[in-house]
């Protein structure tokens, strides 16, 4: 297949705008300064000549390719998410292009908090699948952004290209930009019925080739601990600090498992990740994964019981325990309607690479999705090094992951009757 990619251009334009998201405010988009990409991209999508694009009061941003096939297809979306992780600034990112990589060291040309930025294929093993190829980093001082502007610019070479070969037939393709994935809430108030699709895909992944049909399921766990609060001056025998007790309590986990730093592959863990509060009353926010929803369970169990445990040695203190449901495993879903992935595979397939079938230690717009009747795996973007100014993508990859949004597109129109 020949493209005349707009890809690159495009991604290096939408990088430089700042669409960070912010998990401490409460509207949505999180942040007003996702409207702006939004903006762009809704003008681009009117001048393709795609005629319903709109951006939504929320940030979302909809639109229809129109089919061009006399068959009964059924209706696709393709999704990617437009904000940057709040982990790593993701202002005046200045994307740099290092040309034809030797497979060697890239030294970014900015130092960060004194820092040089330093990519190896040792700590990158991907760098060593693509020599002789362009590779786009930020300068050092920021996160680069292809997670997941990749996939934005992605879908939108993709929906340019179809739009201008009519020649392959497609049915009616349509497009959703979210905001706010990267805090939880990247489909929070996605309008289904407008959306109108019978299922999707999220342009969301790493490595080239890759579809991800499994994703951990999630939840978040908030403990507060009631703690005694004396005068310091007079507190012997009578004070008992929640503040010291939210220390014991996160020390007292296990060191050598559960954790996100001593897990791999299908391995579940219970990861801390913010304490606020006084003496007399800390609050302790928690991630819990798990591919399964009674590994999931468990989980939370354990953590329930060494917070009761622990608890027991502090008579005059309590604690509250509560759950907040996130995401689910896809797979659950998926599984029901195997040509979904099957077809994507071999999309991957007529791109000219090998399909990879994997799982996600993670989540996607797609995980959600899937549980609101739209089955939504993840097609890789290209994307490496995610929330880090050690972020980079492959001109190459990005190029392979519009050529299989296009073949996805004729697949599904070839399978229909």
């Amino acid at each position: 297949m020949t493209i005349k990619h707009t890809v690159v251009e495009r991604f290096l334009r939408y990088v430089q705008i700042d669409t960070q998201s912010d998990p401490n405010s409460f509207s949505c988009p999180s942040t007003e300064k996702q409207k702006n990409l939004g903006k762009v991209l809704v003008d681009e999508l009117l001048l393709m000549g795609i005629k319903d694009a709109h951006m939504d009061e929320y940030g979302y941003v909809y639109a229809t390719l129109d089919s061009n096939s006399p068959k009964k297809v059924p209706v696709i979306f393709f999704c990617s998410h437009m904000d940057t992780s709040p982990d790593c600034s993701g202002k005046d990112v200045k994307p740099i292009i290092h040309k034809n990589y030797n497979g060697k060291n890239i030294v970014l040309p900015k130092t960060a908090d004194g820092q040089k930025i330093i990519l190896t294929p040792k700590y990158h093993p991907d760098l060593r699948n693509q020599i002789g190829q362009d590779i786009i980093t930020s300068d050092g001082t920021t996160l680069l952004g292809a997670d997941n502007k990749a996939g934005v610019a992605e879908i939108m070479d993709a929906i340019h290209h179809l739009n201008s070969n009519p020649e392959i037939k497609h049915g009616t393709i349509k497009i959703l930009f979210t905001p706010d994935e990267e805090i939880g809430r990247g489909v929070d108030k996605v309008n289904i019925q407008k959306l109108g699709a019978d299922f999707g895909y999220t342009i969301d992944g790493e490595s080239r080739g890759h579809i991800e049909d499994e994703t951990f399921s999630a939840d978040g766990v908030v403990i507060t601990i009631h703690g005694f609060s004396t005068h310091p001056g007079f507190a012997k025998g009578k004070m008992q600090s929640a503040i010291k007790i939210a220390a014991e309590l996160i020390d007292t986990l296990p060191k050598k498992k559960l954790s996100p730093e001593t897990t791999e592959k299908k391995e579940g863990f219970i990861h801390p990740v913010s304490m606020n509060g006084t003496i007399e009353k800390m609050v302790l926010k928690f991630i819990v994964r798990d591919f399964s929803e009674t590994g999931l369970k468990n989980l939370e169990s354990y953590l329930k019981a060494h917070t009761k445990r622990l608890l027991k040695k502090y008579k005059k203190c309590s604690f509250d325990f509560q759950i907040q449901k996130q995401y689910r495993n896809m797979k659950n879903v998926l599984k029901e309607q195997p040509e979904i992935v099957n077809y994507a595979l071999e999309a991957i397939r007529r791109s000219g690479m090998k399909p990879i079938r994997s799982s996600i230690r993670g989540g996607t717009d797609g995980s959600r999705l899937s549980y609101m009747d739209l089955p939504c795996p993840n097609i890789f973007a290209g994307e490496h090094a995610f929330h880090s100014k050690q972020e980079w993508i492959s001109v190459f990859d990005m190029q392979k992951a519009v050529e299989t949004i296009v073949h996805l597109c004729s697949i599904w129109e070839e399978k229909s009757e």
